[in-house]
């Protein structure tokens, strides 16, 4: 589940032998759901939970990298092997896992130490009853060191499991998933909606959400971590709230391999999350990606339609011959506010631009223009219908929305842009493409592209 950060599974193991007259065949359901904890990097949790409806006893070995037939005691193994310890510590117990991994071609290793709840080795569930169990894992790892640091680095991996461990044991699960999907949500407080699609080249809702839970989903989230310095804080924020230059080019929106609809493996998510990466940075979002998984979703948002800051002011530059499709971009951070843009279609499929802004305790300060800034800018509030503004189109293009905090720029904006014409949007495309504008979008044309949502 997106929303949630979480992976569910769902099996159905069939007990008994099949009935003889053809009659279904008894089902014990195994529900897990498995959760890398958003605000927690080393954290993990997988919630397992069996169902016996039938009318007999079921039973199941459990086992898991940490089995209890491992202890061993005493420092890691040689090679790629892991030995275990059962710590306790006044009425918590646990047991601790340390191994080393080769890294290919390099005599440097990684260290892992891991701290589990230890597991019962048998599990009998009862007829017409339910089984629940969290298994509570926390994973530090080494960056790669020479054979010389081993114990040191050890003995640092150890304690910090072993603290980290202690004080999630203090905690109900359900407190540590309520925060789990609360960072979440923080984070999903911007993003696309699809609305709607007339046309192959432009990806779904689903892929748009599923690529962003991906990509954020391999991004660290500084922000959200409680040891984060108050001036590291405040240098993210401000650059969340003003990414000057990003996203610089033109919208990602038609960039299928940013945007691909099938991810069949783990390595592929990473490659893509890499091209995400680079592409910010090769956009003038560099500083974004310093802010993290928060900053990383700023960029891709505002790359998705063509949105880009300048050193005074926010612009829309989508090519005005792609709008037939309707999509939303939220929480676009200027300042202390959040600016979603929408591009929407009116009852005769003409794309016009709303603009709402979250309310905040402070009064909004925001103006904005539409293309060619040729009316008086129009303050923006937060007033819950939001502002609308027509598509115009100029003549050399120019953008076709400008958002800023100074009104007196916008003002002196439309006599620096330097116009041979401004057009509405239906003028625009009828004297670019005439025969095909009016074959689908003059009078009594049909609609013959089907919708992806």
């Amino acid at each position: 589940m997106l929303r949630d950060g979480a992976v569910h599974r769902v099996r159905c193991l069939h007990t008994g032998p099949a009935a003889s007259d053809g009659a279904a065949r008894e089902c014990v359901a195994v529900r897990e759901e498995v959760v890398a904890h958003r605000r927690r990097p080393h954290l993990y949790l997988q919630r397992l939970a069996i169902v016996n409806p039938t009318e007999r006893q079921v039973a199941f070995e459990v086992s898991g990298p940490l089995s209890a037939s491992s202890l061993t005691g005493g420092a890691a193994a040689a090679g790629g092997k892991f030995v275990t310890s059962l710590e306790k510590v006044g009425d918590r117990q646990f047991l601790l896992s340390s191994g080393r991994v080769l890294q290919p071609d390099s005599a440097q290793v990684v260290l892992v130490v891991v701290a589990a709840k230890k597991l019962v080795s048998r599990v009998q569930v009862a007829p017409k009853s339910q089984f629940d169990e969290t298994l509570v894992s926390v994973v530090h790892t080494s960056e790669p060191i020479d054979a010389s640091r081993l114990d040191d680095t050890f003995s640092k991996l150890r304690e910090a499991a072993k603290r980290e461990m202690l004080e999630v044991l203090r905690m109900r699960v359900e407190e540590l998933l309520q925060e789990h999907r609360k960072a979440w949500a923080d984070l999903f407080l911007s993003g696309v909606e699809m609305r709607k699609i007339t046309d192959a080249h432009t990806p779904s809702s689903k892929t748009v959400n599923m690529t962003l839970y991906y990509v954020l989903s391999t991004t660290p989230a500084p922000l959200l971590d409680p040891l984060i310095s108050g001036e590291e804080k405040e240098k993210m924020e401000a650059t969340l709230n003003y990414a000057d230059h990003c996203f610089s080019g033109h919208a990602t929106m038609h960039a299928e391999n940013l945007w691909p609809a099938h991810l069949l493996s783990v390595p592929q998510v990473l490659q893509l999350s890499d091209l995400w990466k680079l592409t910010l940075q090769k956009r003038g979002c560099k500083g974004l990606l310093a802010a993290g998984a928060h900053g990383l979703m700023q960029g891709m948002v505002l790359s998705f339609g063509g949105l880009q800051f300048t050193e005074n002011h926010l612009q829309f530059q989508a090519d005005p011959d792609v709008l037939h499709n309707s999509y939303s971009l939220r929480g676009i951070h200027y300042n202390k506010d959040a600016i979603n843009l929408a591009v929407l279609l009116d009852a005769e499929g003409k794309p016009f631009l709303h603009v709402s802004v979250k309310s905040q305790e402070k009064p909004v300060q925001l103006y904005a223009c539409e293309g060619g800034c040729s009316n008086e800018p129009v303050e923006l509030t937060s007033e819950l219908r939001g502002h609308t503004f027509p598509v115009m189109v100029t003549q050399p293009i120019t953008p076709l929305l400008y958002i800023s905090t100074d009104l007196v720029h916008l003002q002196d904006l439309r006599h620096t842009l330097h116009l041979k014409a401004i057009l509405a949007h239906e003028e625009h495309m009828a004297k670019q493409y005439p025969l095909i504008y009016n074959e689908y979008c003059g009078p009594g044309a049909k609609p013959l592209f089907r919708s992806k949502v």
